[in-house]
């Protein structure tokens, strides 16, 4: 009987999940994934667990297949030439074929004081601190929200809702990927809810004090309570490992989503450039890429050749407080369109696609390989529908925040 092959994945994300559970279907393979948590973390529910209105966590035995074999430990190197994988435990964990899906992280603010005096909503220990000091915080305190992305609108809009006094910092424009009009309804219901928003090229953060931030043009601004929602790069475990990277930390992988320096290596979801042109960090990309870098190692496996990778952008959603939202529906290669859905309708569009991201893992857990993925186009097309400029490669974090769905 021929021996199974071994795949590991690293990250229990979005990606992460949807790779191992597609890999668990073929009887040749035996598939691992390492995890720094026992739970899932619905990382577009993070807004909500500091504010209260949700805890964001999912048992693993309702999302991950049942035949995968799940690890609680942190990757701190990964050793290609062996196909070795050193734990912060202190074990070792070998494979055959490695799906590289680390998510990300908050990126640095670069700005002084921001790593003394702000908090981060990036992830789940973020988000419980950040809960715990709005606990303790007087209901009329002044709260600064620096990012006017989808993840500070949220945050934003969240904590107004609950009779907090919220200013938004957007660093440029309130929600850049949104359509002109889409934007007009965001600010619309901002103002509703009580949101100060401070737009334009005055509106930068330049500096973060115990009790204010500092603008780009020298004013200071009251804050009893600082919460930075700009910026997300990619872990730094790939770069460390000797591994080729962007500029983001995004391990570089070509349209099979193959590493560039290891065809036993494949990357998916927040941590994979595909040809040095990332998709949105989002749970709308994180399942699709999961997907196929889980058909690219099966096919590998079975001795065929992987095949290009597609993704077809739908929509850009983003809830404003738990009675409106706004679904911005897109071009498929993720630039807004003249329309959207927004009010309750918009709210009830964003409940179903943050419920529908887990119900599809759930899925693809029971029936691996259920779920279909966009037939795949020519290197052209891919580039001609998902092209972004190399320099963007931060700043899609950075400008847009971290979009979940």
């Amino acid at each position: 009987m021929q021996q199974q092959a071994q795949v590991v994945v690293i990250g229990g994300g979005y990606a992460g999940v949807a790779a191992a559970n597609r890999l668990s279907g073929h009887p040749g393979v035996s598939v691992t994934l390492v995890n720094s948590r026992p739970v899932f973390v619905e990382r577009i529910r993070l807004h909500q667990l500091a504010a209260g209105t949700d805890d964001a966590l999912v048992d693993f035995g309702k999302v991950l297949a049942p035949s995968v074999r799940l690890v609680v430990d942190v990757v701190e190197r990964i050793d290609a030439p062996a196909r070795r994988l050193e734990l912060a435990s202190g074990d070792r964990l070998g494979y055959d074929h490695l799906v590289y899906a680390a998510g990300s992280v908050r990126a640095p603010a670069g700005v002084p004081g921001a790593a003394e005096h702000a908090l981060p909503i990036a992830q789940l220990g973020d988000a419980d601190r950040l809960r715990e000091e709005l606990a303790a915080l007087a209901p009329t305190a002044p709260i600064a929200v620096v990012g006017g992305g989808p993840l500070g609108i949220e945050v934003a809009s969240e904590l107004a809702e609950q009779g907090r006094s919220v200013t938004l910092y957007c660093g440029g424009p309130l929600g850049p990927s949104l359509h002109p009009r889409g934007r007009r309804s965001v600010a619309r219901r901002l103002d509703a809810l009580g949101v100060a928003v401070v737009n334009g090229p005055a509106s930068r953060v330049a500096a973060v004090e115990r009790d204010a931030v500092v603008l780009a043009d020298g004013s200071t601004r009251s804050s009893a309570l600082t919460i930075w929602a700009a910026g997300f790069v990619a872990p730094d475990l790939a770069r460390l490992s000797g591994l080729t990277t962007d500029a983001a930390g995004r391990l570089l992988i070509d349209e099979t989503l193959t590493s560039v320096d290891d065809d036993r290596i494949v990357a998916a979801g927040d941590s994979a450039a595909p040809s040095g042109l990332p998709l949105r960090m989002s749970c709308q990309a994180a399942e699709p890429l999961g997907g196929h870098a889980a058909d690219t190692v099966l096919r590998r496996v079975d001795g065929r050749q992987p095949e290009p990778f597609v993704m077809a952008f739908v929509g850009l959603c983003i809830s404003l407080g738990r009675r409106h939202g706004i679904f911005q529906f897109e071009h498929r290669n993720d630039t807004a369109t003249r329309a959207h859905i927004g009010g309750r309708a918009g709210a009830a569009v964003k409940e179903l696609v943050c419920r529908g991201t887990v119900q599809q893992l759930v899925l693809e857990a029971r029936h691996p390989g259920a779920t279909r993925l966009p037939a795949a186009f020519g290197d052209r097309e891919r580039r001609r529908m998902l092209a972004v400029d190399a320099s963007d490669a931060v700043g899609a974090g950075a400008d847009r925040g971290r979009e979940g769905a």
